[in-house]
């Protein structure tokens, strides 16, 4: 977390001197500093459709925040979305394993190598996370 720090193009991803849990601490006030001034009132507050605007004006860069670029905010969240959407359950996303039901992953078995290449076949089994059927706490007995 030393400088330089130049600034970089957007292929060359993340660039900015802040911690991921600074960037959101300080793009959260941002935005909702910027929701109070053209809403009057917080982000969380809005209507689904005033948060989607507000989504969209962050990921197009026509909002503009005041301590951090609003697309490169936009962009960190995006992705940690994303990956919350398909991370194993035991890590707090992913409930009941829609993620990995939506793309059709069945989960880190261990035991399924004779299915794998079983082209077209449906797989049967119950989904799986790390921890187990339901994802959030290991089975016994």
């Amino acid at each position: 977390m030393q400088g330089p720090w130049a600034t970089g193009l957007a292929e060359q991803g993340y660039q900015l001197k802040l911690t991921p849990g600074e960037l959101y601490q300080t793009a959260t006030r941002d935005v909702n500093a910027w929701c109070q001034k053209n809403h009057g009132k917080d982000f969380a507050a809005l209507s689904g459709t005033e948060q989607d605007e507000v989504l969209q004006g962050l990921e197009s860069g026509d909002i503009k925040l005041t301590d951090v670029p609003a697309k490169v905010f936009f962009t960190v969240l995006w992705e940690n979305t994303v990956e919350g959407f398909l991370a194993d359950p035991m890590y707090g996303g992913n409930r009941n394993f829609a993620g990995w039901k939506l793309v059709g992953f069945p989960g880190p078995r261990y035991n399924y190598t004779s299915e794998i290449e079983q082209y077209g076949k449906p797989y049967t089994l119950p989904t799986v996370g790390i921890l187990g059927r339901d994802g959030t706490r290991l089975r016994r007995g």
